[in-house]
């Protein structure tokens, strides 16, 4: 019984509170968090650095997925895992709404998921992961021991981005913030490579109405039942 070396899949629509969850279980369990999220952000803000504005030049979109080296850092004071393009810290300006507008097409294009697929295998070969995102229990961990999709009702979704944006100092308002959930949520349930689906042997997880203590305690309760 434990957790030793396991592989923690976390799965789930756009602020569902995966990355709160996860980071809180790979503390809890002293394994290393991967949020696959943020890298798919950090190429999106280096399209961005790159100025490619056509995202169907493919060719230019290989050369970046040449160019660019992703790496989580752990930050000494707060303990959290944060993610480095190009040796620089850009946790803060992935998060900004510039590229929650552009992350999901970005995300969509065949190439650009297979190469961070396969960085993200890579993390998961030595087990003790917690890895969140979209396709991590279908695509990314096929075999992980515990996988979890999580959900929530969509408005409380909202409300909880909003509060975070806004907690960075990030300007913008409860509305755009909507509408960019609901059109993030089809971008990702249709797109044609890896859509976000829930893994056949998958825990859900609605939290609409759980507090992040309750949450927690549910995984890891989880966890202590799983043998290895």
């Amino acid at each position: 019984m434990g957790s030793q070396k396991i592989n923690i899949a976390i799965d789930g629509y756009s602020s569902c509170g995966k990355s709160t969850l996860a980071k809180a279980l790979a503390r809890k369990l002293n394994f290393l968090y991967i949020d696959t999220g943020a890298m798919y952000r950090a190429f999106t803000l280096f399209t961005l650095q790159k100025n490619i504005n056509d995202l169907t030049d493919l060719e230019a979109i290989e050369r970046l997925l040449g160019d660019i080296v992703l790496e989580f850092k752990i930050d000494p004071i707060t303990g959290n895992s944060e993610m480095y393009m190009n040796g620089k810290n850009v946790e803060k300006e992935i998060r900004e709404m510039r590229i929650s507008e552009r992350v999901s097409p970005v995300s969509a294009i065949k190439m650009v998921r297979e190469k961070l697929v396969q960085m993200q295998q890579n993390f998961g070969k030595t087990g003790g992961i917690v890895m969140e995102g979209r396709d991590i229990g279908t695509v990314v961990l096929p075999d992980a021991e515990l996988k979890i999709f999580m959900t929530a009702d969509p408005e409380v979704r909202a409300k909880r981005r909003f509060e975070e944006l806004k907690s960075k100092g990030i300007a913008v308002s409860l509305e755009e913030v909507r509408n960019n959930l609901v059109t993030r949520d089809y971008q990702d349930t249709h797109r044609e490579v890896s859509p976000l689906s829930q893994a056949n042997d998958a825990i859900v997880l609605d939290n609409t109405a759980l507090t992040q203590e309750q949450q927690l305690d549910f995984v890891l309760d989880l966890v202590s039942k799983i043998s290895v």
